[in-house]
């Protein structure tokens, strides 16, 4: 159902309770998510972004509840992923020549998913839309997170930024605002969404923002593509991704490990226990990287300070869900913090090396090249389990 959010903007969007994995299996999504449309009307009307493409017909059936499809005169693409843009292939069929406003590499990403030569009309930053009496202006933000990205600023009822995925995230509510939803839920959603998503690029997404600040645009809602909109205070959303965006680290150290016959386990449980004795006000968290999302594992690396992996050696190698968390930290390109290995093994014993490698390969800096237990260990290893994490506490 449409929902009015000011005088002349309305959400016609699609709130997905039922998302539970995006991009593929890559993005875990346990409270759902929402594909955020808006019209906004004056005496012209612009439809900016549309819903994922599972969605189209539904979309494009409410869409003409709301408005004679035929009145819409101009459509916005912001940023053309199929989560975005996937309804357009439906829509354009029944309003054929309506022009798309979007970047020129919004135009090349739209051809490449859908092979159709609509009505493009190609902007850049600084570029306006008359709508009558109010105005849209187009911001360039790319790779935040595609590089066809773009945001959009109507300035009637107050000033409305379209941020699309920036300030997003994948949070299914019918309250549609922040201040109607639980504010640690939304605070945590937020910040998985960066971490994951938008971090590789935060060297980015700092300069942008900090533009989008310098401009002074009067602000009295941000209203991105996923999740909640933000009113009450938008100017808080801001404020956190200037804190994400800059080499972000709480006072909090991330154990995380794989285990087969719980060896690893144990060192990691010692370990944490000599950090906490050396560093009472350090939070320590520990994750069996098998059994825990990694998504929100990847969540709280972005939080630490520091990071120690663990892994048995298995087959010369590491543990699949090691190996396969190693590999998404190097991608997300956390910066800033400090790391360090530790494991288990039985004969061959290379696991630790291959994580400190991985780790250094990463990014992290390494504190040292971490510590290995042949076998079970007993309680004099474990002592200097306990004794490692005391050192790697006053290493930070």
């Amino acid at each position: 159902m449409a929902k009015k959010i000011t005088q002349r903007v309305t959400w016609v969007g699609k709130v997905d309770w039922e998302l539970t994995h995006f991009h593929g299996d890559e993005l875990s999504t346990h409270r759902g998510s929402s594909y955020n449309s808006y019209l906004v009307r004056d005496e012209k009307t612009a439809l900016i972004d549309t819903v994922w493409q599972p969605y189209d017909r539904e979309f494009v059936s409410r869409l003409a509840e709301e408005i004679d499809l035929h009145k819409i005169d101009y459509i916005v693409m912001n940023h053309n992923e199929i989560d975005h843009s996937g309804a357009l292939p439906e829509l354009m069929r029944k309003i054929p020549g309506t022009p798309i406003y979007c970047t020129a590499k919004g135009e090349a990403i739209i051809r490449g998913h859908y092979h159709e030569d609509w009505n493009f009309v190609n902007v850049k930053s600084g570029d306006t839309l008359s709508l009558g009496s109010t105005t849209l202006t187009f911001i360039e933000a790319p790779m935040l997170h595609w590089p066809d990205t773009m945001f959009t600023y109507y300035d009637g009822d107050g000033g409305v930024l379209f941020s699309n995925d920036g300030f997003g995230q994948h949070y299914a509510t019918e309250s549609l605002y922040n201040d109607c939803v639980d504010a640690s839920e939304l605070c945590y959603e937020a910040m998985k969404y960066y971490a994951n998503i938008l971090n590789t690029y935060s060297p980015i997404a700092l300069r942008k923002v900090n533009e989008v600040v310098a401009m002074n645009l009067p602000l009295a809602m941000i209203c991105p593509s996923h999740g909640v909109v933000w009113r009450d205070n938008p100017g808080q959303i801001v404020e956190r991704y200037l804190q994400w965006a800059a080499d972000y680290q709480e006072d909090r150290v991330t154990i995380v490990y794989d285990t087969m016959w719980q060896s690893t386990r144990l060192m990691a449980e010692a370990i944490a226990e000599g950090i906490r004795e050396a560093s009472p006000e350090t939070e320590v968290k520990l994750f069996n990287a098998a059994l825990t999302d990694k998504n929100d594992i990847t969540t709280e690396v972005f939080r630490s300070k520091a990071v120690l992996v663990g892994s048995p050696t298995i087959n010369y190698g590491l543990s699949y869900a090691i190996d396969g968390l190693l590999g998404m930290m190097k991608g997300l390109k956390f910066r800033k913090k400090k790391a360090a290995a530790f494991g288990s093994y039985g004969w061959s014993g290379e696991g630790t090396k291959l994580i400190s490698a991985a780790l250094q390969g990463a990014g992290f800096e390494l504190v040292d090249d971490g510590i290995r237990a042949l076998w079970v260990p007993d309680n004099d290893v474990l002592q200097q389990c306990r004794e490692y994490g005391r050192n790697f506490a006053k290493a930070l």
